[in-house]
Order: structure tokens, then C-alpha cells, then sequence
């Protein structure tokens, strides 16, 4: 039964495809066709624009290739931004103010580095296959698999769910605002960006939220880092500060935890098959991937920096929430600076919350198949739609209940998604060397050398977060 889903799937995203003009230009499409659903319908319209702007012009440098970029770019910008969470930026935040300029600037340009050859390969998978991770994942290593691989998913995006709330009930607190109203007004935001029944305009609404990431940038010229220091820290690679190895491991793995995750696999995949990308949009994928890759790696750095000055002031930052950060920073960045990382704080949380809720929801109907595009109204896919609402309001409630571990939870997320990476990354591995399902597109021998690179260090930092965790001693002071 599955793979006759996924075939008449397939079949008709193809049919979709074939008669985009016909689609687009009659409001009774599916009455003619047939065969189309509102899914494929409104993707038809999205590929018919891409398919226009490639006739205006051809090649990168026209502007039809610009407009084919612009109109491609999506989903590799998301899912970077998206993982620069509240989580993620609450670790890199640590770096800044724990350890200062050094070792982890660089550290933090090689784990995207890592994320960005991870992501690559989720490109190519989506647009020659048509199907999201979990879905293949389900049809190629079976029902056990499929079904383990959604449900340690759903579980690590709840965690991280909740963390993305408790980031934005502490920046909005920066402000005054009371719990209550700072949770349930982002809940509100969340939820009319998820059910705007159009693929298109909640890629583009997303995007233009997660582009404020970009806060910490003003944050860190307000902290008048020393450019040359920075520059010889990318340069060089500063040796393993001193202090608590423990600790020092901990953080390592945080950062990684904060650069290359599960939920971002499986988003991405179904975001480019949710967009409708093809084969011959492999190329433009690469680019907004990188493009992810590149502004996440900024906007990192750049809390990083505008974390140092408790460092150089010796302001012990081991125990500091969300908002203490930008309390702290008051005294040497202003109140303009502490209130750009508290809204920067908040902002992660809210695009993060987004993507990581969608993500789930596309892992439930893929593997359930059951109706999983944004494109589709909620009374065709309305247990996608709950799934993606019901984690996140379940997400929102729990960070609201008093007493409850919301600290545990924050320091846990990022480390989760570092053990659970190892296996996502072998059945990676294994479905982009499939030569059935990707023909020439497959991984040449420098691709599985980076991706099996990537997954030996993953499994590398795990067994240090074990030392670190069961035998600390051995890692010495």
C-alpha cells in the first residue's frame, strides 16, 4: 500500500507538472485534469513562474536567472536560520562570554560547514526523488524504521519546541512583558504563519522573520570587538581554552548540537519536494543552501561577539538564561544592544517554532501518507495541520506550567540532537547512494568522504559527551 501512494503521489505531481499552463490559467483546473488536487495545482502555478522566468532569460548572470534564483530560494535559507534558534544562540552566547575570542569562532565556521555538505545532500534527494526523508526512509529499510526514525524526530522537536518558547518568553521579558502574554501572542504568530494554506506565502513570510537573525549583527559592532583578533582567530584556530574540560566538551557538542540536527534532514528534504523543485533545480538549491550556510555563520559569530565583553570583564555567564544575557550586556553595549539580543532571541525562537513544527507534521503524513503540503487547505490535510498546531501549542502550554524543567530542557536539547545525528546521517548516507532512486545525481566519492568525515566526527563528539558525563576525571582540569 505505501508505494502505491507514493506512485499516484508522484504521478501526479508529474501530471501537475505536464499541464502547469492549463492550471494556472483556469480556476476549474481540477475539473479538467482530474487527476490534480489543490497541492498540485497551486505548485503547478509556482513551477509555471520558474518555468517563465527561465524563457525571459537564460543563464545565472540574466536577470531571468536571477528571477529563477529568487524565486528557487527557500528552503536552504530556512533551515539555517531556522537551526540559529534560541537554543543555538544561547550556546553561542556562551562561547562569546565563557571563552571570548578564539577557539570557537573557527569551531563554529566548521560545524556549517558540516551542516552545509549534510543539507546538500537532502537537495538532491528531494528534487530527483519527489519524496520527503522519513517517507523514504519508510519505503526503502521498512515500517520499523520509518516509524522510529518519525518518532525520534517528534520527541527531539518537542524538546526543542519548548526550548524555542523559553527563548521567547526570556527575550520579551527584556521588555517587561509578562509570560503569559509573550507566549500566547507568539503562539498566535506561529499558528497564522502555518495556515496560510499557500507554500509560497508562508516560505516567504518565514523568510522575512528569520532575516532579523541578522540583530546580532548591530549587537556586535555595539561591542567593538578587536577585528584583528577575530581575523587571527579565523586564521590560526586558537588551541582548547583552559578551564573545566567537562565543561569545555560540553560546550563543543552544544555548538554542533546548535549547527547540525535531525529536524533540519527531514524539513529541508520535504520543503524542496513541498516547493517542487526538479532535478535541473539541483543548482539553485546548491545556492540557497550556501546562502543559508553563510548568513547562519554570520549571525552566529556575531553573538559570539557580542558576548565578549562579559568575558573580558570576568562576568561569570555559566548559569545565565535568555534574558540575563541581555541584561548583562546593558552596562557595555547599552540598552540599545541588550534589547537587540533579547529581540534576537525572540526571533529565533519564532522561526525556529515554525520550522520545527512543519517539520514534524510533514515527518507524520509522509509515513502515515496521509495529505502533508502547506499548499493543502486544512480540510484535505487536516492531520498534517494538527500535528504541526498541536505540537506547538503543547510546546507553548508546557513552558507555562509553573516548576516545570524548562532549564533541563534547554541545556538538553542541543546535546540530543548531536546522539541522535549519527544514525539520520548512515540512512542519509545510504538513500544518496542509492542508484535506483538517484540515478547520476548520486553521491560521488568526494561527497561520501565529507559525509562520512561529518558522520566519524558526530560520533567522535558523542563519545566525548560520554567521557565528559560517566568519567570526567579522565579529561583532567
Amino acid at each position: 500500500m505505501p508505494r502505491e501512494r507514493k506512485s499516484h503521489k508522484t504521478d501526479s505531481f508529474e501530471t501537475a507538472q505536464l499541464t502547469t499552463e492549463s492550471a494556472v490559467a483556469s480556476s476549474h483546473a481540477q475539473d479538467l485534469v482530474g487527476q490534480l488536487t489543490h497541492e498540485d495545482v497551486d505548485r503547478a502555478h509556482d513551477r509555471w513562474r520558474v518555468a517563465r522566468a527561465r524563457w525571459i532569460g537564460r543563464g545565472w548572470k540574466s536577470l531571468g536567472g536571477l528571477q529563477v534564483l529568487w524565486l528557487l530560494v527557500g528552503p536552504g535559507v530556512l533551515v539555517f536560520l531556522g537551526e540559529n534558534d534560541a537554543p543555538s544562540m544561547l550556546s553561542y552566547s556562551a562561547d562569546g562570554a565563557r571563552y571570548g575570542i578564539g577557539f570557537f569562532i573557527p569551531f563554529v565556521v566548521l560545524t556549517f560547514a558540516m551542516g552545509f555538505i549534510v543539507q546538500e545532500m537532502t537537495v538532491r534527494l528531494g528534487a530527483v526523488t519527489h519524496r520527503g526523508h522519513a517517507e523514504l526512509i519508510f519505503d526503502r529499510f521498512g515500517r520499523f524504521w520509518g516509524l522510529f526514525s518519525m518518532a525520534d524526530l517528534v520527541f527531539g522537536n518537542f524538546l526543542t519546541l519548548v526550548a524555542e518558547f523559553i527563548g521567547v518568553r526570556a527575550g520579551l521579558s527584556f521588555f517587561g512583558i509578562r509570560p503569559g502574554i509573550a507566549v500566547g501572542g507568539a503562539l498566535l504568530l506561529v499558528l497564522a504563519v502555518i495556515t496560510t494554506g499557500r507554500y509560497w506565502t508562508w516560505e516567504r513570510i518565514t523568510m522575512g522573520l528569520a532575516i532579523f537573525n541578522g540583530l546580532f549583527i548591530p549587537a556586535a559592532l555595539l561591542a567593538h570587538p578587536d577585528w584583528q583578533a577575530v581575523g587571527h582567530a579565523l586564521v590560526t584556530w586558537s588551541p582548547l581554552p583552559r578551564g573545566d574540560r567537562a565543561e569545555i566538551v560540553l560546550l563543543i557538542l552544544s555548538t554542533i548540537g546548535a549547527t547540525v540536527t535531525p529536524w533540519m534532514l527531514f524539513f529541508q528534504q520535504s520543503a524542496v519536494v513541498d516547493k517542487g523543485m526538479q532535478p535541473r533545480d539541483i543548482k539553485a538549491g546548491r545556492i540557497d543552501t550556501l546562502l543559508g550556510t553563510v548568513l547562519a555563520t554570520v549571525f552566529a559569530i556575531a553573538a559570539i561577539l557580542a558576548t565578549v565583553p562579559l568575558f573580558h570583564h570576568g562576568i561569570n555567564a555559566a548559569d545565565f538564561e535568555y534574558a540575563q544575557f541581555a541584561q548583562a550586556l546593558v552596562p557595555w553595549l547599552g540598552h540599545a544592544g541588550g534589547a537587540l539580543v533579547a529581540l534576537g532571541m525572540f526571533e529565533a525562537g519564532i522561526v525556529a517554532a515554525i520550522a520545527i513544527s512543519t517539520s514534524s507534521a510533514y515527518a507524520f503524513g509522509e509515513v502515515f501518507g496521509t495529505a502533508h503540503s502547506l499548499n493543502r487547505p486544512f480540510r484535505e490535510a487536516w492531520p498534517f495541520y494538527l500535528i504541526l498546531l498541536g505540537s506547538a501549542c503543547a510546546a507553548a502550554a508546557l513552558v507555562l506550567i509553573p516548576h516545570a524543567p524548562l532549564e533541563f530542557i534547554v541545556l538538553i536539547v542541543n546535546v540530543i540532537a548531536v546522539l541522535a545525528m549519527p544514525p539520520a546521517l548512515v540512512f542519509l548516507l545510504m538513500l544518496v547512494n542509492d542508484r535506483e532512486l538517484m540515478g547520476e545525481h548520486r553521491n560521488n566519492f568526494g561527497m561520501n568522504v565529507a559525509g562520512v568525515t561529518v558522520t566519524i566526527l558526530l560520533v567522535i563528539a558523542g563519545l566525548g559527551f560520554a567521557v565528559a558525563t560517566v568519567m570526567p576525571s579522565l579529561l583532567g582540569g
